[in-house]
């Protein structure tokens, strides 16, 4: 489950990504697959940095011509231990929605990207989001959940004031919406059938990515995706 489009990104060979808060490396894997890259696969939490080495190590051994390099480090979005300038491109995907001092974590990823490098960056969508939040108090207050609601408004002008310039937005996973609405409606433990009968459904999609339910995706997304992703810049001249 992807959740930026690839032919929005430029990337020269051996350009160097950071993937922050990777998770379990759904898009770090994805990157190492395209492109003859670097990858730093970043996150606090060990459990997902473990599951995201597994992933790219899979990938490297079952022939998915992956001719990158990549690299796992733990690392607090706030706080990189990395050098300025440090990447061509920064990924950080529904991130900052978890993060109390969200502004210092645009901050931190600005710094590491290179002057005309490039970052997308992706959080809940405002409606979802907010549907959500009215439906389920357990979804608002989870332990590591989500603690604010994103306008795109807000978020445009967060990184832009970071010193990011917007490029384009677009709107991605749409049929998770639905998914999510059910369980905040069910209770987000529910083990009902409908619940798992959609996540199965959903796993399978993930998973074979069938041309059909991939084309619905992309026509429902700008009215029901569940994600807002926007594309930036660091300008060559950060004053400018």
């Amino acid at each position: 489950m992807i959740t930026f489009e690839c032919r929005k990104i430029a990337l020269a060979p051996q350009g160097r990504v950071l993937d922050i808060g990777c998770g379990s490396g759904r898009h770090s894997t994805a990157i190492h697959q395209r492109w003859q890259a670097f990858i730093v696969a970043a996150d606090r939490n060990p459990d997902d940095l473990a599951a995201a080495g597994r992933n790219l190590a899979w990938h490297d051994a079952h022939g998915f011509h992956c001719h990158g390099t990549w690299h796992l480090t733990a690392a607090d979005i706030t706080a990189l231990p990395f050098a300025a300038d440090s990447f061509d491109l920064v990924v950080c995907s529904e991130v900052l929605e978890h993060v109390p001092d969200h502004e210092r974590a645009v901050i931190e990823i600005t710094r590491v990207v290179r002057p005309g490098g490039q970052l997308v960056i992706s959080v809940p969508r405002t409606w979802p989001e907010r549907l959500c939040w009215k439906l389920s108090s357990s979804y608002r207050h989870s332990p590591g959940g989500h603690i604010r609601i994103y306008t795109f408004d807000r978020l445009r002008q967060t990184l832009t004031e970071a010193g990011l310039r917007y490029r384009e937005r677009h709107f991605a996973h749409s049929l998770h919406t639905p998914f999510w609405l059910l369980k905040c409606l069910t209770g987000l433990d529910s083990r009902q059938i409908p619940v798992r009968l959609y996540q199965r459904f959903l796993t399978w999609y993930t998973l074979k990515n069938p041309a059909l339910f991939a084309r619905l995706e992309k026509i429902l997304d700008p009215v029901l995706g569940k994600s807002l992703v926007v594309y930036c810049r660091k300008p060559r001249d950060i004053s400018s």
